[in-house]
């Protein structure tokens, strides 16, 4: 641990250092946040809370609030006190900007390297940092984390896959950071050049920023001859650090003495019990720049009961399986992207690149899903092709109770990402 006295106090502890924090943030956004201030009196809320189960008589935030505001509507201290800003990519709708204290760097590097740590990372460590820097929060923070830990920190940006990998060798690299979906395109690449990638110093990943499956992993550590651990966060509420997985790999701890999370019905907006599924929805617990309150993620997820082996005491939430706003909804059946890709994974003789093509037919959507064969399969006749196409629609709809047209692609046809994968093209307006 790269912080015991906080990931190991008592939870007891805990939780008083949470209902403090949380009524001091309250305080503070009710007095200087505009929107919050509105809010709460027209809801006719008081911004305390006696026990942290009252947190669900506060308003919920969501991301247009946070775009209502743009550029700078919601910060909670005066702009000169901001010393960076970060924002999302603005694919769906107008950037949302989020801003930085120097204490909020500050806690963002430890946060980080509690990342880096969780995955057994120390200062003896070389981190090759191959998220994408600038207003994308993932580069600048795990970098900074690096960096707090005391690794030497290779700040190579994302792309130029192939210079990724010659760094990969001539530095001896042993951590690698970026997206999951990126550190298959370098092991393909890697064997395109001849490189052994299994052979080099390597041994740990730090992926997140895409939803992956746990088939995604089992392929990742295989290829590369890693172990892989998967981290969780989003820009609005601070970027990468919000929670990570230990050695143990199952869940992600979150970073409790800063975040309060809560797992609600997104229909209903009420909480679940633990081990239910639904909506994540996190509050800001020491943020100085944009504190949040109740921000609903969109992210699906649940919390994993019972304590953790590694000794942290915060709470473990499971991967994100996927976002309310990506499902699909295929002749009634809600189905998330990452659920094919867990069933198409774990299918011998494709590769794992796949993209979920939404068209038209008349009046009716139709839907596609378009993979790729594995460079190493071989087919020696046309029907032995057609059968491998039945088989992997049958393995869908076993799996996900729905029927899905399959097309089968050649190697290195679908598109590959230096970021974030694009696994759902909708050409329905091209209809």
């Amino acid at each position: 641990m790269f912080q015991p006295q906080w990931e190991a106090m008592s939870r007891e502890k805990l939780e008083a250092v949470q209902v403090e924090r949380l009524n001091a943030v309250l305080s503070k956004v009710h007095e200087r946040v505009p929107l919050y201030r509105s809010r709460f009196d027209e809801s006719g809320v008081r911004p305390q809370v006696a026990t942290l189960d009252d947190v669900t008589s506060l308003p919920f935030t969501v991301k247009d609030d946070l775009r209502s505001q743009y550029p700078y509507g919601m910060f909670a201290v005066p702009r000169r006190d901001i010393v960076r800003v970060h924002a999302s990519s603005g694919t769906t709708g107008q950037i949302t900007v989020v801003g930085y204290t120097r204490t909020d760097i500050d806690n963002w590097a430890d946060l980080m390297a509690r990342t880096f740590a969780s995955a057994g990372a120390t200062p003896d460590d070389v981190v090759q940092v191959a998220y994408g820097y600038g207003l994308f929060t993932g580069g600048l923070g795990a970098h900074y984390g690096s960096e707090r830990l005391g690794a030497l920190t290779v700040p190579i940006s994302g792309g130029n896959t192939k210079r990724q990998v010659q760094v990969l060798q001539d530095f001896g690299t042993t951590i690698l950071a970026c997206t999951p979906s990126y550190s298959l395109l370098l092991a393909e690449t890697a064997e395109e050049m001849g490189v052994d990638i299994t052979s080099l110093p390597l041994r740990a990943g730090v992926f997140g920023a895409e939803p992956w499956s746990e088939n995604m992993r089992t392929q990742i550590e295989q290829k590369l001859s890693i172990t892989a651990i998967d981290i969780y966060g989003l820009s609005e509420v601070l970027g990468p650090g919000v929670a990570s997985e230990c050695s143990e790999q199952h869940g992600l701890h979150v970073n409790e003495d800063h975040f309060l999370i809560e797992i609600v019905d997104p229909e209903t907006l009420r909480p679940v019990e633990d081990g239910t599924y639904g909506e994540v929805v996190f509050t800001t617990l020491t943020k100085e720049g944009i504190p949040v309150i109740r921000y609903r993620t969109r992210d699906i997820s649940r919390i994993i009961p019972g304590e953790c082996p590694c000794g942290r005491v915060f709470r473990r939430m499971e991967r994100v399986s996927g976002r309310t706003d990506d499902m699909l909804i295929i002749r009634g059946v809600n189905v998330f992207p990452s659920q094919i890709e867990q069933v198409l994974t774990g299918i011998e003789g494709v590769a794992p690149h796949y993209q979920v093509i939404l068209g038209r037919k008349g009046s009716m959507d139709t839907v596609e899903v378009h993979v790729e064969v594995a460079p190493d399969t071989e087919f020696d006749e046309i029907r032995e092709l057609e059968e491998m196409q039945r088989r992997v629609r049958s393995e869908i709809e076993s799996a996900l109770a729905v029927s899905i047209g399959v097309r089968l692609v050649e190697p290195r046809s679908i598109e590959r990402s230096e970021g974030k994968a694009r696994r759902v093209i909708d050409q329905r307006g091209d209809a």
